[in-house]
Formats: structure tokens, C-alpha cells, sequence
């Protein structure tokens, strides 16, 4: 597979020096960016498909009629906080 370029990015001379600044030892600003992008993309594409579960669930709930509280989704979520919790520790 070829490679491609993406365009060239201009930025002020505080955000390069801010970014130079966190490089690893032995990191390329460019493998930073490159790092950078695919960690948004993944964020986004993450995003999405949360987003698109979410509406899924809410029309099937719709479609049923069944619901589940609020109390009891967040009581389950501190059980299972905790349960983690207990595994660190």
C-alpha cells in the first residue's frame, strides 16, 4: 500500500514549541502528530458508535415500553465501581 501526505499545518510558534516539549526520547514531531491523529480518529469513531447504541437503545425502550430507572442503572454502576475497585486494591 502506498503512503500519503496530509496537508501541511501551520501553527504558531508556542504550540510547536509546546509539542517538542512532549516528546518522548527518541520521538519524531511528525510520529507525534501522526500518533495525535489516529488517537482522534479512534476517539470519534468511539464517539459515534456510542452515540448510535445510545439512539438505538432509546428507540427499542420507545418500541417496548420498557424502561429501566436511572436509580437502578446507577445503583448497578457503583457495584460495579466498587467490585473494580476491590480487584486494585
Amino acid at each position: 500500500m502506498k503512503s500519503a501526505s496530509l496537508p501541511s499545518l501551520r501553527v504558531t510558534p508556542e504550540l510547536r514549541r509546546a509539542a517538542e516539549q512532549v516528546l518522548e526520547e527518541g520521538e519524531t514531531l511528525s510520529a507525534f502528530i501522526e500518533l495525535s491523529l489516529r488517537t482522534t480518529i479512534e476517539k470519534r469513531q468511539n464517539q459515534k458508535e456510542f452515540i448510535a447504541k445510545g439512539l438505538a437503545s432509546r428507540e427499542n425502550a420507545r418500541k417496548s415500553g420498557e424502561y429501566v430507572d436511572a436509580s437502578v442503572v446507577m445503583e448497578e454502576l457503583h457495584g460495579m465501581l466498587d467490585k473494580a475497585k476491590r480487584r486494585t486494591s
